[in-house]
This record gives structure tokens, C-alpha cells and sequence, in this order.
């Protein structure tokens, strides 16, 4: 006897082939059966003839490497039909190691967690396991916490050969023993110190373990082209299979390069590059305040950082460079105090919700002396969300064949982006249902098939008979936004055991670490 029957579901299976009726039979963890015939060997059946089925959804770009351990059932995802998060993106991690510099590090978009009581990739992994998760994990290896592994506190710099060695070394000890891949983000420091040789030097060790290179490239403003073209370099002459991370361009001035930059990832796959993106479906992007200095600033440590912004003549070389930027996304310069808001400073908690101009005039002074003003004094974190691209290029990318689902979900602080409850919810109502953007059957694609086979996951994101029971029933023309939470989700099913069903939730700690 089955577990469970979804009878006559409309099945949407991931691939983006055409919604078919069925049923759909589920028996311990797995898909047991998918038919046309009746069935009634079920102890538990459930009548699906106004929704649609589909595989969980899966999350290709996340921030939870510390929210799986503040919240082990991950409400958050799970309550937006997200069962399989990658996290580890943007080159921000929390393994090989877990020493003080990287916890500084990470703070602004990982959050704090207090016992970082693990010393490598297996400790990590154990700790997750021993307590249960609510979601399936897959993880990449951070050029962040490699490169603190390797070069100690003074890593906001070149790194020698030597130190080049040692990255390698234990990124090869974490692709052998299951981690999935290898992320940097060439935007943020350390990361931004790392040249060819060395970024050479760690994709080589990517390819031979057959994993991907997920990448925050270094510019997405303006000289968003020239950046693109680094990574895709790197891809081409290492032949690493290459997803390019929130795939857009910043500031109005630059929307023109859109068109170009999807030419240039259609015309690197003509050339062989295993190319490929994920994108979040808003228009306006979170990130650390920190991430407005200039690359040299975001180098120093965070005292040092203070010091320098608490000294007058510090204070007009560093206004000068952002702006006047030069080789580097001045993000300020691009979208202008108006579009930049604070979410959240744990020390100056006035002006949460406020945008910089906003700040300025609060403290009577130009924006960007405000802002030095409120970095100089925050010892903790500091949140931001800017406006980023236009609603036409986001369409634009959406659209894309070889453009997946992210949400870029961080839970930083207590008033993280709506995407990191929502951004599934957004994906669906808006795009799919209200604007039509995509066909429902693309957009579960992309949401489903096209990041479980970027993962080469062999059973997961495809409704298929033998495949896990990470399953979904919901009415896409009745999924809101409520809070924090989501109307519109009949049943959420991770590996066969319904965390919500009927209105009820109950949430099961059956996830795995994949």
C-alpha cells in the first residue's frame, strides 16, 4: 500500500514539457507511481484536481549557511516551496575553518551565530545533521574561507604561490568529500585580490573534481562587459563549468548592456563554455552598507575601515573614488543616494528604512558624509537595499534559456529583502500568472530540472517514478505573500513527509545534506 496518492494532479514535472493529469503514488521517500489508472491503495489520499503538482522548488543562490543553524526548520524557504537550497555562494562561507577573521567577514550577510564551534567542512556538516534540518543542503566551497585559511588575517591582498598551493589543496580535501562546488565574488574583499594565477589555480582543481564555478563577478555597473568576459575567460581557458551569480547590470545608465551580455553567454556556449546564470526576481538588490567603499577600504580590517572614514582627509580620497570610480562598481555612483536605503544598522537603528538622501538631510550634511558618519561609528552590521535594474532588463533576463531561479535569500538581520521569504511567490504571481513572462511549465523549469541537473542531482527536480518525494500542490493563481509566510501552498512534501498539509503545518526535520 502507498503512503500517499495525489489523484488527477496536473503535473508539472520540471522538465518544461506540457502539463499532463495523473496520479501521482508516493511510498517512503520516493515516487512510486505515476499513472492515469485509479488507484486506492493509498492510506493517505489526497484530491489534486484543482491544483498543480510539481517538484520542490530549488533555491541555485542562498545566504543560509548560519540561518540552518539558528533555524533548523527553515520556515523561511520551506514556506515558500523551496526544499533544496545551495548555499555558500558569493565566495562567503563558513568552512574549511572558523577562525575570528572569517567570522568578521561573513557578519553582514551570514549573520552572527554564537558558537562557531567547528574546526573544518565535517564538523560542519555533522553539526547540521546531528540536529536535523528542515531542507536538503548542497554546498559550495568560499574563496573567502579558503583564502582566510590559507593567508590568515592578512588576506585583503595578492596571494603568493605558496598560498595558492594551500587554497588548492583543501579545496580539493572539500570537492572529495562532498562538497559541490567552488564560488568566489571578485566584487567583495578578499576575494577581489585574487588574479588570474590564482583564480586559474582553483578552477583547475574545480574541473578536475567536475563541479562548477559559481561567480559574483567582479563588475555588474559600469564596465558590467569587460567582467563578464573575465569569467568567461577563466571558464574557456580551465573549461570549469561556469554559472554566473543574480545575472544584471546596475544603474540606468548601464541597462544598455543587457542585450550584449546575453549575446555573450550565447555566443561562449557556441564556442564550447558550459556557461550558465541564476537571477532573483526583483529589481532592487540587499547587500552590506560596507560594500559601497572602494576596494583598498574593503581590504582593511573593520576598525581599520572606522579609522579611515573617522579622518577628514581619508574621508575626501575615499568620496573621490566612489565618485570617480575607477576598474570598480561604485554602486553609490551608479544608482545614486535616493535609490540606496538602509535596512538595517544594529548601532544607528534611527535610520532603518531611511535612503541615504534621506540620511543626509536627517544629519544636515551631503549623503556620503552621513554615510561615512554612520560606518565610522557601526562596530555590527550594516544591511542596505539598492535599486538595481530596470523591471524591462530583469524581464529580459528572465527570459532567458539558460537563466535559472535565486532568490540571493540572506538573513542577515531582522529586516532582511522580501526575497528571502517571497521570491518564489514573486517568481509565479507576478511573472507567470499576472504578466505572463513565462509559461508556468518554463518557469518550474527553471525553478526545478534546470538547477537539479546543474547540481547533477539524479533524483530530485523532476516529478519521475523512482525519483524523491520533494513534492508540491498549490493554485498558482491563489499564491500571495502573508508576512512572512505564503498563502496558496495545499501540501509542501520534503522526501515523502508533508510539512504542511490541509492549512497545517508540520514541519520535519528530514532534509539532508546532499
Amino acid at each position: 500500500m502507498y503512503d500517499y496518492m495525489f489523484r488527477n494532479a496536473l503535473v508539472v514535472d520540471g522538465s518544461g514539457g506540457k502539463p499532463y493529469r495523473a496520479n501521482v503514488a508516493i511510498f517512503g521517500d520516493s515516487i512510486a507511481f505515476i499513472g492515469s489508472e485509479g488507484i486506492t491503495r493509498a492510506r493517505n489520499i489526497i484530491d489534486a484536481s484543482d491544483s498543480v503538482l510539481t517538484p520542490g522548488f530549488i533555491d541555485m543562490h542562498t545566504h543560509t549557511d548560519l540561518e540552518v543553524l539558528r533555524d533548523r526548520d527553515m520556515k523561511s524557504k520551506v514556506g515558500q516551496g523551496i526544499l533544496t537550497d545551495v548555499s555558500g555562494n558569493c565566495g562567503i562561507g563558513v568552512f574549511p575553518n572558523s577562525c575570528e577573521e572569517l567570522q568578521l567577514a561573513v557578519e553582514d550577510v551570514l549573520g552572527t551565530y554564537p558558537d562557531w564551534s567547528w574546526k573544518s567542512w565535517e564538523d560542519y556538516r555533522n553539526l547540521l545533521l546531528e540536529g536535523g534540518i528542515g531542507i536538503n543542503e548542497v554546498f559550495l566551497a568560499s574563496h573567502t574561507a579558503l583564502r582566510y585559511a590559507a593567508m590568515g588575517r592578512d588576506a585583503g591582498r595578492k596571494a603568493g604561490k605558496e598560498e595558492i598551493g594551500r587554497m588548492c589543496s583543501m579545496l580539493d580535501e572539500l570537492l572529495s568529500s562532498g562538497v559541490h562546488g567552488f564560488s568566489s565574488g571578485l566584487y567583495y574583499a578578499p576575494c577581489l585580490f585574487a588574479d588570474e594565477d590564482e583564480l586559474v589555480a582553483l578552477l583547475s582543481v574545480v574541473k578536475r573534481h567536475d563541479g562548477f564555478f559559481a561567480v559574483h563577478h567582479r563588475c555588474e555597473g559600469n564596465d558590467v562587459v569587460a567582467s563578464l568576459e573575465e569569467v568567461l575567460s577563466l571558464a574557456e581557458k580551465t573549461g570549469v563549468r561556469l554559472e554566473i551569480s543574480h545575472l544584471k547590470a546596475i544603474g540606468r545608465e548601464n541597462q544598455k548592456y543587457v542585450p550584449q551580455m546575453l549575446d555573450m553567454l550565447d555566443e561562449a556556449r557556441s564556442r564550447g563554455v558550459d556557461v550558465k546564470a541564476d537571477q532573483y526576481p526583483y529589481a532592487y538588490g540587499s547587500t552590506s552598507l560596507f560594500s559601497l567603499l572602494p576596494p583598498h577600504i574593503l581590504g582593511l580590517s573593520r576598525l581599520e575601515q572606522r579609522l579611515a572614514l573617522s579622518l577628514e582627509g581619508e574621508r575626501e580620497e575615499i568620496k573621490k573614488e566612489i565618485l570617480h570610480p575607477s576598474a570598480w562598481d561604485s554602486v553609490y555612483q551608479m544608482v545614486g543616494p535616493d535609490e540606496i536605503s538602509i535596512m538595517y544598522l544594529e548601532n544607528n537603528k534611527d535610520y532603518d528604512g531611511l535612503s541615504l538622501s534621506e540620511v543626509g538631510k536627517k544629519k544636515g550634511k551631503e549623503p556620503l558624509d552621513a554615510l561615512f558618519d554612520l560606518l565610522s561609528e557601526e562596530p555590527g552590521l550594516a544591511v542596505m537595499s539598492d535599486m538595481t535594474q530596470s523591471d524591462e532588463s530583469l524581464k529580459m533576463i528572465m527570459k532567458h534559456p539558460l537563466v535559472s531561479f535565486g532568490t540571493d535569500a540572506l538573513y542577515s538581520s531582522p529586516m532582511p529583502h522580501p526575497r528571502s521569504f517571497h521570491s518564489t511567490v514573486e517568481y509565479i504571481s507576478r511573472y507567470v500568472v499576472k504578466e505572463k513572462v513565462l509559461s508556468l511549465e518554463e518557469a518550474v523549469r527553471k525553478m526545478t530540472g534546470e538547477n537539479a541537473d546543474k547540481l547533477s542531482l539524479k533524483d530530485r527536480g523532476y516529478i519521475r517514478e523512482g525519483y524523491k518525494a520533494d513534492l508540491l500542490l498549490f493554485s498558482p493563481e491563489k499564491l500571495e505573500a502573508d508576512g512572512e509566510g505564503n498563502k496558496g501552498f495545499n501540501v509542501i512534501m520534503l522526501q515523502g513527509k508533508p510539512c504542511l498539509i490541509d492549512g497545517e503545518w508540520h514541519y520535519k526535520r528530514t532534509g539532508c545534506v546532499l
